[in-house]
């Protein structure tokens, strides 16, 4: 028996050294948070990774289980996931365990997203993968009615609100129109485009008198816009029936429009303000761990998922946008076309000034989302003292941010705990 017992132990031995072998030369264990749905992980699988000749296994995961195994690997020192897939926010929590991609060809990927891969580093800690986010989108009925010498495509907030005026005047009533309703994306747009076009930060100077500027700015564009915006959730809807015909919300609340009536409308970047043109993007990155089993094969696959080619068939499979400068083919629906020319335009913008998701407030994210709309309700709608509102509301973010201890997020500088406050 104890002879038996051994020759069976040496024969799992020798057949676990050969899956060993064997595992080095196997597919990229792609580990992803994004394409996560049923009809997503395939399509990355049979569309946008079949063409990578040494081979990967896309993954997909919730945010849970991903963060879970990874930093178990890490902790190990081995692992068997050669590429990372998640949002900026995610990676942020795993920057030194994460290779330095320097060495990863990144011509033609977008240098503002290329700077946040650094994670503050002087390392390429991640490669910008996918994008989504929010942009501008109008009626062409509204163009003729734009301020002498403006360019759509590069407007500033006073040719904005110069523009919902001349609407105004011209129609008989307020044509601009902004998501207000109660399941409305508003807070986005205060976090991360009025903000970062002010004061160039989303809580450091949430009280300055840049952000007091910002606010008064706002009420002047309200004063042109279309009423019912309290009730608009989706702008889709009123760009429609034409009850706006200028409008701010998320690329997939304004597909319907482009797609219904793609001749009717365009899609433009978010205006710029003193400190830049402020905008939100939602980016996804690539990183490889330090416990990668193959850390060249892992770059290889970094390096193919950034082709333009290969861009075009991730935007086909997930519905995020091209991180890189490609030229969409025509067999895109409309509202990709439409949103993809504004997107590019607002994230290549010399002026660019990305405000990012916020980081590290867990389940404290409402209570700082609700910090946003409770100042827009009490300014601009109940027409408090912007000042007043904004010392109160103040208050109450830096007790948040010292309960969550959040550093600070771009485009704040970097912060040793709390982001603070001032």
């Amino acid at each position: 028996m104890m002879v038996k017992k051994s020759l069976m132990s040496l024969a799992l031995a020798a057949g676990l050294t050969t899956l060993g072998a064997g595992a080095a030369s196997a597919d990229v264990l792609f580990w992803s948070t994004q394409g996560n749905t049923v009809e997503e992980s395939q399509a990355m699988r049979d569309q946008v990774l079949a063409g990578f000749e040494s081979g990967a296994d896309f993954q997909p995961s919730d945010t849970g289980p991903w963060i879970t195994r990874i930093e178990a690997e890490l902790q190990a020192g081995s692992g068997k996931i050669g590429v990372l897939g998640s949002l900026h926010g995610s990676l942020i929590s795993l920057g030194d365990g994460l290779a330095d991609l320097s060495d990863v060809n990144t011509d033609g990927v977008n240098s503002t997203f290329l700077e946040l891969g650094k994670l503050g580093t002087d390392q390429q800690k991640y490669i910008p993968w996918m994008q989504a986010t929010y942009i501008m989108a109008a009626n062409k009925k509204a163009l003729e009615h734009l301020p002498e010498g403006a360019d759509v495509m590069a407007l500033s907030y006073d040719q904005l609100i110069e523009w919902a005026k001349n609407m105004a005047d011209a129609t008989g009533s307020p044509k601009f129109g902004f998501p207000a309703g109660p399941k409305g994306l508003k807070h986005r747009f205060f976090q991360g485009y009025l903000y970062p076009s002010y004061t160039n930060s989303m809580v450091s100077k949430f009280r300055s008198p840049e952000a007091e500027e910002a606010w008064n700015k706002f009420k002047e564009l309200w004063s042109y816009t279309n009423p019912g915006s309290t009730n608009f959730s989706f702008m889709q809807e009123p760009l429609l029936t034409e009850e706006v015909w200028v409008a701010f919300d998320h690329t997939a609340r304004l597909a319907d429009a482009f797609n219904q009536r793609p001749d009717d409308f365009i899609g433009f970047p978010a205006p710029a303000g003193p400190t830049g043109r402020g905008f939100m993007p939602v980016v996804v990155g690539m990183a490889v761990p330090s416990s990668a089993p193959d850390m060249a094969q892992a770059k290889e696959l970094i390096a193919y998922l950034s082709q333009p080619e290969t861009q075009i068939a991730t935007l086909k499979a997930t519905n995020f946008f091209p991180v890189v400068d490609v030229e969409l083919p025509d067999d895109m629906p409309a509202a990709v076309k439409l949103s993809g020319a504004a997107i590019a335009a607002m994230s290549g913008a010399a002026d660019a000034n990305p405000g990012l998701l916020p980081v590290g407030l867990g389940d404290l994210g409402g209570k700082f989302n609700a910090v946003y709309v409770d100042s827009f309700e009490r300014i601009v709608l109940a027409g408090q003292d912007v000042r007043a509102v904004l010392d109160d509301q103040a208050d109450t973010l830096r007790k948040l941010m010292e309960e969550a201890g959040a550093p600070c997020w771009a485009p704040d500088a970097d912060s040793e705990g709390a982001c603070p406050v001032e």
